[in-house]
C-alpha cells in the first residue's frame, strides 16, 4: 500500500475503543464497510464518524448504499426523489446510515454522496456455483424487475462521485431485467444447464429467506442523474457486454 502512496490504520468498527482518531483533513473517504448482520441501524458508520476530528474534516465521503432503500415499487421506474420505503432490515440498515451521513454532513459543512447501488456483477461476482448445483429460480412470467452495474463501472462512478458528486444517485447500467434471466444468461456464459423454473408458491419452501426478499420487489432504476451530472460513460450498459467481459478465459 505504502508504495501506492497509502497509508493503512487498522481499527475494529464494533470496538470503538480500538478505532483510531483518523488522519481525515481534506481526504476523499470511500465508505464500502457493510453494516451489522442485525438491526435496523448502522452503528459502524456511526462509529467511524465520530471518529472524524471535527477540526479535521474530510473533503468529501463517498457512501454505497443499496437501491433495496425504495423497497417495492411494482415494476415502475424509480428515480432519487422516489419514495422509499424498504422492506426488510438489511434496507433499514442502510437507509438509517443515509440519514447518519445527512445529519452529519449538515453539522460539519464537508460534502457526502450516496450511492443507491443496484446488484453488482463481474468476474469473481457470477452465481456459477449456484448454478452448478441446479438452485431453481422463479419462473419468468412471475419475476419482477431487478437492476444491476458492472464492477468496473462501478469503480468508475465512485471516482466521478467524488470528483464532480453531490447528493443522492441511482446507479445501474439502466438496463432492467429480471433475475431469471440474469441467471440464464450466466449460464449460458459458462456453459451451464438453466436452472429450473418455479412457481412463486413453490417458491416458498425451497428458496432462501433473502432471496425470496429480493424476488418480493420490483423496481427500474432511473440512472439519468447519474449519467449527466457525473458525466459517466459505461463501459457495460448491458448484460450483454458486461458478462462477455466476464467470461471465463480458462
Amino acid at each position: 500500500m505504502s508504495s501506492q502512496g497509502l497509508i493503512g490504520h487498522v481499527g475494529d468498527l464494533d470496538q470503538p475503543e480500538k478505532l483510531p482518531v483518523l488522519p481525515t483533513a481534506d481526504s476523499l473517504i470511500f465508505y464500502f464497510a457493510p453494516p451489522p448482520p442485525q438491526g435496523k441501524s448502522d452503528p459502524r458508520l456511526s462509529t467511524f464518524l465520530g471518529a472524524i476530528p471535527s477540526t479535521a474534516a474530510p473533503r468529501k465521503i463517498i457512501y454505497i448504499s443499496t437501491s433495496g432503500v425504495y423497497g417495492d415499487h411494482q415494476g415502475a421506474w424509480v428515480t432519487e426523489q422516489s419514495t422509499v420505503r424498504p422492506t426488510t432490515d438489511r434496507a433499514r440498515r442502510r437507509l438509517a446510515a443515509e440519514q447518519l451521513l445527512r445529519d452529519w454532513e449538515q453539522r460539519n459543512g464537508a460534502p457526502t454522496v450516496i450511492l443507491r447501488v443496484g446488484g453488482i456483477y463481474g468476474p469473481e461476482r457470477l452465481p456459477v456455483e449456484r448454478l452448478r448445483r441446479g438452485t431453481p429460480v422463479l419462473r419468468e412470467q412471475e419475476c419482477g424487475y431487478t437492476n444491476r452495474i458492472h464492477a468496473d463501472d462501478l469503480a468508475a462512478i465512485c471516482m466521478a462521485a467524488a470528483e464532480r458528486g453531490h447528493g443522492v444517485y441511482n446507479v445501474s447500467d439502466g438496463q432492467p431485467s429480471t433475475m431469471t434471466d440474469y441467471f440464464n444468461k450466466v449460464a449460458d456464459l459458462h456453459g451451464l444447464a438453466r436452472p429450473p423454473q418455479i412457481s412463486l408458491s413453490q417458491a416458498q419452501g425451497v428458496l432462501s429467506k433473502e432471496m425470496l426478499s429480493y424476488l418480493a420487489e420490483s423496481r427500474r432504476l432511473d440512472n439519468h442523474r447519474m449519467l449527466n451530472e457525473l458525466g459517466v460513460s459505461l463501459h457495460y450498459p448491458s448484460l450483454q457486454e458486461g458478462l462477455a467481459a466476464s467470461a471465463p478465459t480458462d
